[in-house]
């Protein structure tokens, strides 16, 4: 991917300014193009007498002892290619530092890239543009990736880093230090900063936290120690309390499900509670799931709540925990709750509408103190917690009719998503059809052709009350009946989806002829005034015949 001169410029000044020694670029004519802090650190401002000195160094490849202010440094000049105008780059650093930190030949030649600078600088680096194709990838690094040095540069980095964010500091300009993330069935730990020049995010670079690879795989390899460890005596709890889903298996192609989805990427980014609408089916937990997994809390756990389906007389201590002895039957010792269990991430109350009045009060104090009271405690304990609820139910009608507190759905409904219902995004259903099939294909060991066109007429025929779950029911209703490497047919649908479409009750022809004639015969009669011969001849019958179709159809005689 080629850039213009000013971009390919403004990348380079970034690139030396991660650089551990001072460095100065200069084009042909001598005039300088740029330096970086380090240098200026180094001379302490003696610039001038720096650039008089270099002047007089012409022998590419060389390292020159300079006293510069008092100062004594060693500087290399080297001849620079790959960025348009910038022909030599000096090298500088002082004789505290090995001579072999400033750039060796590289086999006799004396042009470098500056790709050869940050391989001696860094073992894991990676630079990327502002499209989020890499630039620059150290050997180490890819080593430690497992991937092709020469054929990652020019891909785009998604393609080259599992699950890298480097693309998306791209976009939000924004730094992320210190981050956990999930490579090659490890962990590696990298910072992320973006590339800023003139108030424009012109690329990224990625660093791994440790320079030596060999000592940064013991620690991940520790890590996975500890975290066997974790498991065992915390009995797999961050397995069980963990987000399941992201917004890229949210599936939906619809306006209203974009808009929507679109929305609750953007709330995500920040730790704002949420309150999810919609009706019963229609996905409102896995949304809650995506939300945490796309949060800066994605690292914590992710704890669930059915507040429908925990007795009212026990949901305090389940929301809040007990002290020993706090109640006949409390265990020894006492019990963290699910807010004490969740501090950190994220607790997703589902069916809050179902929550008791009473329950609410202490709910809202939460809320707004960031601390929980144990049952039987006198002591407050602080939480760092986001809470994402949901519900099918009207809580402005509740409201109004003092089942919920009018305090409380506010401060839940900080940022409100309504979440569509099947029947809103018709154009989705094709989507979801194929995505379920594929599912239970996969859990049955069976596979199928898919639907065909009929069955899936009459799936978009109908109005879907039990919204994406239902659908999913009777998706796994078919798998269960149909063949394998057949299709899912009308036969294969329940009943009521079959009876959607109404019947229409069709007579068969004889009885339409029957019925023409008798009306035929009536008309002539009334027209002729009931002289029998006249109608007769009127009909092109004999009156013999006219007389039986008379009896026949009960005309009289």
């Amino acid at each position: 991917m080629r850039e213009d001169r000013s971009n390919q410029l403004q990348l380079l000044n970034a690139m030396i300014e991660s650089l551990p020694f001072g460095v100065m670029v200069m084009n042909n004519e001598k005039e300088v193009l740029m330096s970086n802090q380090r240098l200026h650190c180094l001379l302490e401002g003696e610039m001038d007498e720096f650039y008089e000195m270099i002047q007089q160094s012409s022998v590419s490849g060389t390292n020159i002892h300079l006293r510069v202010h008092e100062k004594q440094m060693i500087v290399r000049y080297e001849k620079l290619f790959g960025y348009e105008g910038a022909d030599y780059m000096y090298l500088c650093s002082s004789p505290a530092l090995n001579e072999a930190e400033l750039i060796k030949d590289n086999d006799g030649d004396n042009e470098i890239l500056i790709q050869d600078i940050l391989e001696y600088a860094y073992d894991g680096l990676v630079i990327v543009d502002s499209e989020g194709y890499v630039r620059i990838l150290t050997k180490a690094y890819a080593d430690f990736l497992r991937v092709d040095q020469k054929s990652s540069i020019g891909k785009h980095v998604t393609e080259v880093i599992e699950n890298t964010r480097m693309h998306i500091v791209v976009k939000t300009g924004k730094q992320e230090t210190a981050a956990l993330q999930k490579v090659n069935d490890g962990y590696m730990i990298a910072t992320r900063s973006p590339i800023i020049k003139g108030g424009k995010v012109v690329g990224a670079v990625g660093k791994l936290l440790f320079k030596n690879v060999g000592q940064f795989s013991a620690l991940f390899k520790r890590l996975n120690i500890l975290e066997k460890e974790l498991k065992k005596y915390k009995g797999d709890f961050r397995e069980s309390n963990k987000s399941s889903y992201t917004f890229d298996q949210l599936i939906g192609k619809s306006q209203a499900f974009a808009e929507v989805k679109a929305r609750a990427q953007k709330v995500a980014e920040n730790d704002s509670n949420v309150l999810l609408l919609g009706e019963s089916g229609t996905g409102k937990e896995l949304f809650a799931h995506a939300i945490h997994h796309a949060s800066r809390r994605s690292m914590g756990v992710f704890v669930k709540v059915n507040c429908a389906a925990i007795p009212s007389e026990l949901i305090e201590s389940e929301l809040f925990g007990y002290e020993e002895g706090s109640f006949t039957g409390a265990k020894k010792g006492g019990k963290a709750g699910k807010f004490e269990a969740a501090d950190g991430g994220t607790i997703f109350l589902d069916e809050i509408g179902e929550l008791p009045i009473h329950m609410q009060v202490k709910l809202l104090r939460v809320l707004q103190e960031k601390e929980v009271e144990r049952v039987g405690s006198s002591s407050s304990i602080a939480v760092d917690v986001r809470i994402v609820a949901a519900t099918n139910r009207n809580l402005e009608e509740m409201v109004e009719k003092g089942e919920f507190r009018l305090d409380l759905y506010y401060r839940l409904k900080v940022m409100e998503i309504l979440v569509p219902s099947l029947k809103d995004r018709q154009q989705d259903i094709e989507f979801l059809v194929d995505h379920f099939i594929k599912k239970y294909q996969h859990i049955m060991m069976k596979r199928i052709k898919g639907m065909d066109e009929r069955a899936m007429r009459l799936l978009l025929k109908y109005n879907w009350p039990g919204n994406i779950r239902e659908l999913e029911n009777i998706i796994e209703r078919a798998m269960n009946i149909v063949d394998p490497n057949q299709l899912i047919t009308k036969d294969q649908l329940p009943n009521n989806i079959r009876g959607h479409v109404k019947t229409v009750s069709v007579r068969s022809l004889a009885e339409v002829m029957e019925e023409t004639e008798r009306q035929t015969i009536l008309a002539s009669l009334e027209t002729e005034n009931g002289n029998k011969t006249e109608a007769a001849k009127q009909l092109g019958i004999s009156r013999t015949t006219l007389y039986e179709k008379m009896n026949k159809y009960g005309l009289g005689s």
